[in-house]
């Protein structure tokens, strides 16, 4: 199987490639635009595998894309697995265009070339923050409507319309899937769980927004990765499934177990300003893919969390690289390496652009 994946140099996307490199009949060619999100210091154990391919690219670029996509071979791609996105709530209120622009853009660019060259399966990775906002009893369902409430979850929202949009329309081989909240390993430090582990282990202080009685359903990205290969192997085209962790947790019973786990007092613990729009509650019924894919979460949350705090102990050079910025430089070290693998896969070099890291 030869498989597509867009922004596998994120969090999500780095365990979901070294999870199918295991099987020995996958290749995978990773496109990723490498922006600040993006690191390929998550991806140095598999650098060299000769069943692995790295190409920096923008999803929204059709020409570079529909090269990639529509190759010598016919089909060039077995499956297009998804994950290229803009994630962080927080900046999509400050800033949606990002959002817009990769989210959306990005998807029908990618859509438009897998359906062009008849890429069997297009699995689109999205989140249950499309569902919006939960009382205090009653999980989503794929039945659930969206009601987005944030510019991140509207862009995503907008994501899967086209897919499905596709799917109806020509009838295109797409499959959605809708996360809860994932943690673990290489997750970027401006997420919950990894801020708060590394705020803690520096005694300084951990912001919980509002009451800390906001609640997520947390899944490790080991199990989304695992339920993520069972859909591309066995989904049903056209069909959508809700993955979770069946844990659901305040965040700030998140924060007071990271302080025990880390031996550290709660009076770090400091409660601020609430966000706009801030969702109360999310909860995924994942009896739909458990049923028909037999597949259920296997990590123990308490343990799972336990791993992840110790993987922060033992990987600070990685986040002392993050908060100094020397990943970026790395990136552009490796964009210079692959000069000659992408002239070899037949694309026109893209053009390095300037950013505000640069």
């Amino acid at each position: 199987m030869r498989i597509l994946v867009t922004g596998g140099a994120g969090f999500i996307g780095s365990n979901f490639i070294r999870l199918v490199l295991q099987d020995p009949e996958i290749e995978i060619t990773n496109l990723d635009l490498l922006t600040y999100a993006g690191n390929l210091e998550n991806l140095r154990d598999v650098a060299s595998n000769t069943r692995y391919t790295f190409l920096k690219g923008d999803v929204c670029d059709a020409a570079l894309v529909e090269q990639l996509v529509g190759g010598s071979a016919s089909p060039s791609f077995d499956a297009v697995v998804h994950f290229a996105a803009e994630s962080h709530v927080d900046r999509s209120i400050l800033d949606s265009s990002a959002f817009i622009g990769t989210n959306i853009r990005g998807t029908q660019v990618l859509l438009d070339a897998a359906r062009r060259n008849r890429i069997p399966r297009f699995l689109q990775v999205s989140t249950d923050e499309v569902y919006g906002s939960l009382g205090s009893s009653g999980k989503f369902t794929e039945q659930t409507p969206l009601a987005p409430n944030s510019p991140y979850s509207a862009s995503k929202a907008g994501a899967d319309l086209l897919v499905r949009s596709y799917v109806q329309t020509y009838g295109f081989p797409g499959i959605i899937t809708r996360c809860s909240n994932n943690y673990g390993p290489f997750q970027f430090p401006e997420k919950l769980i990894p801020l708060m582990i590394l705020n803690a282990m520096e005694d300084k202080s951990l912001p919980v927004y509002g009451d800390g009685l906001y609640t997520r359903d947390w899944l490790h990205v080991e199990d989304h990765c695992s339920a993520l290969l069972a859909v591309l192997r066995n989904g049903r085209p056209g069909g959508v499934y809700n993955i979770g962790g069946n844990r659901e947790k305040t965040n700030i019973e998140i924060v007071r177990l990271i302080l025990s786990l880390l031996g550290k007092p709660e009076s770090l613990i400091r409660h601020v300003q609430d966000r706009p729009g801030h969702d109360r509650r999310y909860a995924i019924d994942a009896s739909l893919i458990r049923q028909e894919l037999g597949w259920e979460p296997s990590v123990d949350f308490e343990e799972g969390l336990n791993a992840t705090v110790r993987w922060y102990q033992d990987n600070i050079g990685w986040v002392s690289n993050i908060r100094s910025g020397s990943y970026l430089a790395y990136y552009s070290e490796m964009y210079e390496k692959r000069a000659d693998m992408i002239s070899g896969l037949g694309l026109a070099q893209p053009t390095k652009k300037k950013s505000a890291t640069d």
